[in-house]
């Protein structure tokens, strides 16, 4: 067997579907399950169970999946400590980004940690908040950037970074360009898109029932920068996080949500006894401090 297929099988379990685990893979469907069938073959038996629902692991997938998650972790902490010896101690620090966690504000804070410590290397991994956690339970990440309802007990530790305020969001031609602040109630007589990602959509929900607000979702999508491109286009107002806008963008506009004013936390998510612990808690006092 060869590690790709122990990836993909393992990319299977974690995403619950071949589709969903070639895309994460940045493969074909086809190739991914041409792997899994020759990793089916040398094993002797079918690893998934298939229906319109997903992917089931059969007895012998639930058997085999606890030793290839630990092949797996110690191939690449192995590939790890080979790169950081050969690259003369580049150490590198695996982040994971919840999709609608801006780049504006967090771009300029690894820069400049980059500058104070040239010896760190980032990858950055985007992804949904419960499967960053995962790869972070899997040792596959070293720190988590999200933006959680509910903070997580030990052995999490999470760290407040920064709070961020909600804006509505709209083009340089739209009529909101002439307030100050927008009211919810403002926004129901406009297309609205609507960020299918957003981890408050259950608490704006509640907030529109008390307010007696209908926002018509015109358009959805799980894509940020889907959202902000139909923006620019004039398609409709969006309500998002402020550092999720593009920086100095002359034909997105925004203004601050009043009446209710929306915002949420941004937190760091870790393990306390990461062997990289000095080099995330350098990381972490950047973040705050900027």
């Amino acid at each position: 067997m060869e590690m790709h297929q122990i990836r993909y099988f393992l990319a299977v379990c974690d995403h619950g579907s071949f589709t969903r685990a070639a895309q994460f893979s940045y493969i074909s469907q086809p190739s991914l399950t041409q792997s899994i069938k020759k990793l089916e073959d040398e094993l002797g038996g079918e690893l998934f169970t298939r229906d319109r629902s997903g992917c089931l692991l059969t007895s012998l997938g639930r058997m085999v999946e606890p030793n290839f998650r630990k092949i797996y972790k110690e191939t690449v902490a192995t590939k790890a400590d080979a790169i950081r010896f050969t690259q003369l101690n580049n150490i590198p620090l695996r982040i994971g980004l919840m999709a609608t966690i801006g780049a504006q504000r967090l771009s300029l804070i690894f820069a400049h940690y980059k500058h104070e410590f040239p010896n760190i290397e980032f990858e950055l991994i985007i992804d949904c908040e419960t499967l960053l956690l995962q790869q972070l339970e899997s040792e596959l990440l070293d720190l988590v950037i999200s933006a959680p309802v509910q903070l997580l007990g030990p052995p999490y530790q999470s760290t407040l970074l920064y709070t961020e305020k909600y804006v509505v969001a709209f083009n340089n031609q739209h009529r909101f360009n002439q307030l100050g602040k927008i009211d919810l109630k403002e926004i129901q007589s406009e297309p609205y898109l609507d960020r299918l990602n957003c981890e408050l959509r259950d608490t704006l929900r509640a907030i529109c029932q008390d307010q007696e607000v209908n926002l018509y979702a015109a358009y959805r999508s799980n894509s940020e920068d889907w959202i902000v491109n139909l923006v620019r286009a004039g398609m409709g107002v969006a309500l998002m996080p402020e550092y999720s806008l593009p920086a100095n963008a002359d034909d997105v506009r925004c203004r601050y949500l009043s009446n209710p004013e929306i915002s949420r936390q941004i937190y760091a998510i870790y393990y306390p006894q990461n062997q990289k612990n000095t080099e995330i808690k350098n990381l972490l006092a950047v973040l705050i401090h900027r």
